[in-house]
């Protein structure tokens, strides 16, 4: 079966083109093209897959599924129009990736399609985990912690496997960043809360604040939800404590003449470290932590100095295997195995909808 994955960001369209059989995964093709930030029609799609034949069966990457979605869903018309009604959860992301879904399902009539969602590994959450400290109405409606970065969750754990990583933190880093604890192969906690907002610092997004800080914005300088919104997630994180830049190799080159740049590398490195021990309190110890994401792939430096005040948690880098990005790069012997994966989201999907769309 021959699966085309979508994955549809704010600027770009990613595509890949996946080949699933019995004894694994071939990728085929990778492309990605710039994508307008609205209006992801018939002609863009088209553009981006030229010359690629058309799938036995196609993927969907999608953020959100809101409150009840925890699986894949086969996009008959049904399902597609209610997943319209998980857009409030996701405003920033979900238009456009559905504008990408309908450009398919027009592109390929007759193809099976399966939306896969990153929300969907944190199905599993506790209760505990899962309820913000609001009122009993608001969490009915479904103003909750959902976690996102599932879906390289969900490869991690499969590449790895629940008995090698035991009670396990993931840390995706990126440009957006989250982190999971994983008990038996299942999400328990996460960093991100009802939106990919929350949790930690990241390239442009604020990561968790005070609602103070929100309603100082509103009340003393005057802004709309749509001014916070814009705030919050393009004018924050490393770019708004820098001034300069949202990408950390950047910031790592200017840090030692831009004090600013210092600052955002040193809070970056400060907040991930709290949330790795925060969620080590909620895993009750750390057998394994896993570094993933584009940033926690590829800086040897990031995953250096993050696991610098962890020795209490059993964390100790071997800085030849750290440098070279070795799969695992803890010492040998370290109570905590600290491991190192190239995610692969798509490989996920691929899974998902062979499983979704094969009869039987």
């Amino acid at each position: 079966m021959k699966v085309l994955c979508l994955n549809r960001g704010s600027s770009s369209l990613k595509a890949a083109l996946i080949e699933v059989r019995a004894g694994g995964l071939t990728c085929l093709e990778r492309r990605e093209i710039v994508a307008p930030k609205s209006g992801a029609h018939d002609d863009t799609l088209a553009a981006a897959l030229k010359g690629i034949p058309v799938p036995h069966a196609i993927g969907h990457r999608l953020v959100h599924g809101g409150p009840d979605q925890t699986a894949p869903l086969r996009l008959v018309a049904d399902a597609r129009r209610r997943l319209d009604s998980a857009i409030p959860f996701a405003p920033l992301h979900l238009p456009m990736e559905l504008e990408t879904v309908d450009a398919a399902l027009a592109l390929f009539p007759g193809v099976p399609q399966v939306a896969c969602f990153d929300t969907a590994f944190h199905s599993t959450l506790p209760a505990v985990a899962r309820r913000l400290p609001i009122a009993a109405w608001a969490d009915a409606e479904g103003v909750r912690r959902y976690g996102f970065h599932g879906l390289s969750c969900e490869y991690v754990v499969s590449r790895l496997g629940g008995s090698t990583l035991g009670d396990s933190i993931i840390a995706h880093l990126g440009s957006g960043a989250s982190m999971t604890a994983v008990r038996g192969g299942r999400s328990i906690d996460t960093t991100m809360g009802m939106s990919p907002t929350g949790g930690l610092m990241m390239g442009t997004r604020s990561g968790d604040l005070d609602p103070g800080v929100l309603v100082y914005l509103i009340d003393q300088k005057g802004w709309s939800a749509r001014d916070v919104e814009q705030f919050v997630n393009h004018e924050c994180g490393l770019l708004g404590v820098s001034g300069t830049a949202s990408d950390m190799k950047a910031l790592l080159r200017a840090r030692d003449h831009d004090e600013r740049a210092r600052l955002a590398v040193e809070l970056f490195v400060y907040v991930a470290r709290k949330e790795i021990g925060a969620l080590a309190a909620a895993l009750g110890g750390l057998r394994s932590l896993v570094f993933t994401g584009g940033m926690g792939e590829h800086s040897a430096v990031v995953r250096s100095e993050i696991a610098a005040g962890l020795d209490f948690l059993g964390v100790s880098l071997d800085e030849d295997r750290n440098g070279t990005g070795a799969a695992i790069v803890s010492r040998e012997g370290s109570p905590c195995t600290v491991f190192v994966v190239v995610t692969d989201e798509e490989s996920v999907i691929a899974r998902h909808v062979e499983a979704s769309v094969s009869p039987g």
